[in-house]
């Protein structure tokens, strides 16, 4: 009987998955700064405490796939770039705080902020919506809305907006653009439909 196969491949998933999470959480920390939205920045608070579980699903996975004394200076850099990946949003989360404590932003800050026609949307995905099976590409939200999709937020999984990812029933989008999107992107998420 062959040995198992080594947990290689999970392991590299668990890494891209804390990678791209924080990642999103810095794009969606700035813009919660730029924005002054408070939405965004619970939004990166939540990533923040799932980015605390899949980093220790991440160690777990390494210390317990088996490497020989040999492998172990490897698995060692394995475990810090997973640090560093919690880091990443462990800052994003002090970025999201800033708005979060209601601090007074800087004077130009606070002018591009007053200034700014742009809008934060979070939007759930209805059962009879046309998005529903397309793909970010092909839904064309940019074109239809005007707004930008920052994030989709998958049950408890939140996913980086690529052209090829698929829009299922009960995702949330959150999206920023200018404000008079907002309702045809609510209108697109929904079950409504335009003539």
């Amino acid at each position: 009987m062959a040995p198992p196969k080594r947990p290689f491949k999970r392991i590299v998933d668990k890494l891209v998955e804390l990678k791209d999470t924080s990642e999103l959480m810095m794009d969606l920390a700035y813009s919660s700064l730029l924005l002054n939205s408070h939405r965004l920045a619970e939004e990166v608070q939540e990533l923040e405490e799932h980015v605390d579980e899949l980093h220790t699903e991440f160690e777990l996975l390494v210390l317990s796939s088996g490497f020989k004394k040999e492998e172990s200076r490897d698995f060692l850099g394995l475990i810090r770039l997973g640090v560093v990946t919690e880091k990443i949003a462990d800052a994003a989360s002090e970025i999201a705080g800033v708005v979060l404590r209601g601090l007074e932003p800087h004077p130009v800050l606070k002018l591009v902020i007053e200034e700014a026609e742009e809008t934060v949307a979070r939007v759930q995905v209805a059962r009879e919506s046309s998005l529903i099976g397309k793909t970010l590409r092909d839904a064309q939200i940019p074109e239809e809305t005007g707004m930008w999709v920052l994030s989709i937020r998958r049950g408890r999984r939140w996913i980086r907006p690529k052209p090829d990812v698929m829009i299922k029933t009960g995702d949330i989008l959150i999206a920023s653009g200018y404000a008079e999107g907002e309702e045809d992107l609510v209108r697109l998420a929904s079950a409504e439909t335009t003539h």
